[in-house]
This record gives structure tokens, sequence and C-alpha cells, in this order.
């Protein structure tokens, strides 16, 4: 592979992560079948990977990825005979895109014009099992790859794979309808659609896999998402508790990464670069969740943890007897290794890490390969100076699949616990 190769191909991977949810979405919109739609953006992207490496990276990527999936389409429709059928959607579109930028005043509260929520909700159809739901979104949504989805959710590769193919095939001959269901439907799909929005926003706070820790890009269209959904059904308090939640989280990404792209525990991050318009937004959100008056659920009570952090003035601060009790209520509404991993954190802060450490023990079949586990097993040891054993945690969480600045960052971490460990161990004169 040349250079110019290598960096087309780079440029095509950024346009895909970037552009395919929108490309796919509006696709869905033209054609009505999903698979195709998928299928046709695949084809384009297989054109540019051919392309561009000799005409360049055209100046609009994501335009000329639609453009050929389009034409695409068109062949396909004169194969079918189709076309005079379907002509007339897209200059509805061209018509409809001059317009996107003024809503008028008496638009409908119930029409959203969001291919991508439109989407969303296709992959949230009842129809579809739960984790097919999920897979198939974090798929055509996110553009995560079946590896970095099968981490995601702690499911096997050939697990994925095999529930994004059943899925699309229930939806093709279900005859799903791309568009967001009515008002009457919605409960139906809210709380797959929600969880769907929160795990989009999780792999941008922190990407699954490539070479930076965080994915903005991902983040904000999480938080737009969950905006668009608080605008179709303004009284559930979970959509506004889960805007809150991202906020809340999102505030803290200037300061997340040192110089040198590596990422900062929340003690060492220099609270000053926190986004107070995003805090203060977050306020808002848990203020629209609480007005409900229906208590705190799965997303509330994260937000809720969040906003501890959020408003202590400084990490010695913090509130962690409450993020203890909300981690408690959280493993009572929705128990899962995950948040107790997380609880034994809060555990660690509030009253020391020898408790903490064995309760993270106690997790590791049902998280093994899950890299936060034996990181933050590393942390626990390291703190009751156990260097040697910190040292082997850190290396054993670097070497689990995760993004290249947090394997740097372990890998630097063992390395400073084995070189203090033997200090450690000398006796005084």
């Amino acid at each position: 592979m040349t250079s110019d190769d290598g960096h087309s191909r780079r440029a095509v991977e950024a346009v895909w992560r970037d552009e395919s949810a929108r490309i796919v979405s509006a696709l869905t919109r033209h054609t009505g079948d999903f698979s195709w739609a998928e299928d046709l953006a695949q084809e384009a992207l297989v054109e540019a990977l051919a392309s561009w490496p000799v005409s360049g990276i055209p100046d609009n990527p994501g335009a000329w990825l639609m453009s050929v999936a389009k034409r695409r389409a068109i062949d396909g429709w004169r194969r079918r005979e189709r076309l005079t059928q379907r002509e007339p959607l897209f200059v509805t579109d061209a018509l409809h895109a001059e317009t996107l930028d003024t809503v008028p005043d008496h638009a409908d509260p119930d029409r959203i014009d969001d291919d991508v929520l439109r989407l969303v909700f296709v992959a949230c159809h009842p129809v579809l099992p739960a984790q097919a739901r999920l897979a198939l979104t974090l798929r055509t949504v996110a553009g995560l790859t079946t590896e970095q989805i099968a981490r995601a959710l702690l499911m096997t590769v050939p697990t994925v794979q095999q529930r994004i193919v059943r899925a699309k095939r229930s939806l093709a001959d279900e005859g799903v309808p791309f568009e967001v269901p009515d008002r009457t439907e919605r409960p139906a799909r809210l709380a797959s659609v929600l969880q769907v929005i929160y795990l989009l926003f999780t792999e941008g706070y922190s990407a699954t896999e490539g070479e930076g820790l965080l994915r903005p890009d991902v983040a904000r269209e999480a938080v737009r998402l969950g905006r668009q959904l608080a605008a179709l059904m303004p009284r559930e308090p979970e959509i506004w508790s889960l805007i809150a939640l991202m906020e809340f989280q999102s505030s803290r990404f200037r300061a997340r990464i040192d110089a040198d792209g590596l990422p900062l525990t929340l003690e060492q991050q220099d609270r000053r670069r926190w986004d107070l318009s995003a805090i203060s937004r977050g306020n808002e959100a848990m203020t629209r969740a609480d007005a409900a008056s229906r208590g705190l659920g799965y997303y509330g009570l994260q937000a809720a943890i969040a906003q501890c952090h959020a408003v202590a003035p400084t990490f010695a601060e913090t509130d962690w007897a409450r993020i203890l009790r909300l981690y408690d209520a959280l493993d009572a509404l929705a128990p899962s290794a995950v948040v107790r991993l997380n609880r034994a954190v809060a555990l660690s802060m509030a009253a020391g890490p020898e408790d903490a450490l064995v309760e993270v023990d106690a997790l590791a079949s049902e998280l093994s390969g899950f890299r936060p586990l034996p990181a933050v097993r590393a942390e626990l040891l390291e703190r009751l100076g156990h260097t040697d054993a910190a040292a082997a945690a850190f290396l054993e969480a670097a070497a689990l699949p995760g993004n290249d600045a947090e394997t740097a960052l372990l890998r630097r971490r063992a390395a400073q616990a084995e070189s203090s460990a033997p200090r450690r161990a000398q006796p005084h004169p």
C-alpha cells in the first residue's frame, strides 16, 4: 500500500464514522428498504476506496458517497423497471433540503424531520429482540464494527453478526416503515431508543478503539438525538435525565486528556477547564426530569452521580457517600456487574481500598476480558502498596481491547508501579 492509498483509506474510514448514519438513514427514506440502503452505502464506500487514491479526496466526501449511493439506487430501480415511480422522491428531497434551516411557528410537534432519529426508531422496533436492536443501531447509527459492538455489549463477534443479519431480515419481512412512530407507539420503543443513544454517547466519551480517547462528534450527535427525542416526548423524565447525564459528562471533555492525548482521572483534571455551560444545561435538564415527580430512574440515578462530580468544587470535596448510595439504588433498580464495579470505585473513595478490592475480585468471572476491571484492580492494589501486583494488573488491562490512548497510559502506569516497587521493598537504614 502506498502512502496515498493509506491516506485515502484513513479518510474513507473517518468519513464513514462521521457520515454513515446520515447516509444510510437518508437512503432508507429514499428507497424504503433499510437493508438495501445499507448495501448501497457499503457499495459507495468500496468505490471510494478504489477511486480516491487516484482522483484524490473530494471536497465534500460525505456528499460524494451519497451521490454514488443514489446513482447505484437509480441503477437498481432501472433494473427493476421502477425508476419512474422513485425519481420524484429525489426531487422532493432536494426541495426539502433547501428549507431545512427554517421551521414555521405552526410546526407539528409530532412531526420530526430527522432521518437519523427515524433510523433509531426503526432499528428499535419491538419486532426485534432487545440485544438485536442495540447491535443493529450501534452498527448503523454509531458506525461501530462488529468487534466494537461485541465489546460494548459484552458479546461474542459471531453472536453480534448473527443478530444484525436476523434483525435486518425481520425488519424487511415485517415491512417496518421508515418513520417515527405515532405517540401511542413511542413508549414501547423508548427504553431501547434511550439505551442506544446512551451507548452512542458512551462511544464518544470513551472510544472502544482507535488512536484517541474521545470522539466528541459522536457524543454531540447523541446529545442532539436526545434533545430531538425530548421535543417529541417532553414529559418523559428519563429522556431529560439522559440529556442531563450526557451534558454533565460532556462538560469534562476539554479536561480529560493531557498534552500527549492520554487520559486524566477526575482527580488530575483541571476543573477550571470544565464547560460551565454544559453543567448549567445538565442542571436544567435535571430540573425538567424532577418536575415529573416520578423519582429517579435508571438514567436519573446516573445523572445524579454525574452531577455530584460536576458540582464538587474540588476532587477532595466530592460527596462520595452520596455517590455510593446512588450506586446502591442503581444496582437495586438495574443490577449489573458494571454497576457494581463502579460502586466499588465509589466505595474505595468513601471507605478505603481494602473492601473495594474484595468486591472487584468477586466480579472477575462476570467481567472477564473487560478492560476496566483489571484497571480498577490495579489502582486499588497500588493504593494498598502492592506495587508488583498493581504493575501486573495494569499490564493485564493494557493487553485487553480498547483505544490506543488508554493502552499507552496503562503501560506507563505499569512501568511507574514497577519502578517504585524496589524502593518500597527496601528496609529503612
